[in-house]
């Protein structure tokens, strides 16, 4: 399924909801968020108002990792405010108006608080993340509330090659990246697609 595609898909499923909530889930690397600002826009064109909202505003700061002796492993489901983000996504699904919700600077490496604002005018949410269809924990909650649900999954290979890069361009010298992506992002993309639920789509790649 291409993206116009899946924009008319979740154009057609919303008829009739007040707020229509789409999660994007998969393994870091994936394109998810890639996906997410794609939809945004197509979804603009159609005159649809919608928002992103980033599960990554809920990376835990590095100080708190620090003390907590995981810092080696951010990005692994406990090292979120799970609590905080599902305490969140029921605030959007009651259709609470004007939520303002913390965003993640990937270049500062630590989240911006207050830095996004939803409104009730805001017809589709497009949350995405790693883990909204994880099924351990506190993330096992969030299935209940998506009204749609993708998954992007292009293969560990795929993903491999995608991290290691994405580290090199954020400065990290060889060894550094690929020690980075292969100790920790590797190992969370194992976690999102072994103990994740079926998604309403599945998709390899985006088209």
């Amino acid at each position: 399924m291409n993206t116009p595609t899946l924009v008319d898909n979740i154009i057609y499923n919303a008829k009739g909801h007040k707020r229509f909530i789409v999660a994007i889930a998969g393994p870091p690397g994936a394109g998810k968020s890639t996906l997410a600002g794609e939809l945004l826009s197509l979804l603009s064109k159609k005159s649809v108002q919608a928002r992103i909202i980033p599960m990554d505003g809920f990376h835990l700061d590095n100080v708190l990792l620090a003390q907590r002796h995981l810092t080696d492993r951010k990005g692994a489901p406990d090292t979120f405010d799970v609590a905080g983000f599902v305490h969140l996504i029921k605030r959007l699904v009651s259709l609470e108006d004007n939520v303002v919700i913390p965003t993640f600077d990937r270049t500062k490496d630590l989240c911006i608080a207050g830095s996004q604002v939803v409104s009730i005018s805001d017809r589709v949410l497009i949350v995405e993340g790693n883990y909204l269809l994880l099924k351990e924990g506190l993330w096992a909650g969030l299935s209940q509330f998506w009204d749609q649900t993708i998954f992007i999954n292009p293969g560990i290979d795929v993903l491999e090659e995608r991290l290691i890069k994405r580290w090199l361009e954020y400065g990290l010298e060889p060894e550094a990246a690929k020690l980075r992506a292969l100790g920790n992002d590797i190992p969370n993309a194992h976690c999102v697609v072994e103990h994740s639920v079926d998604a309403d789509q599945t998709l390899n790649c985006l088209t």
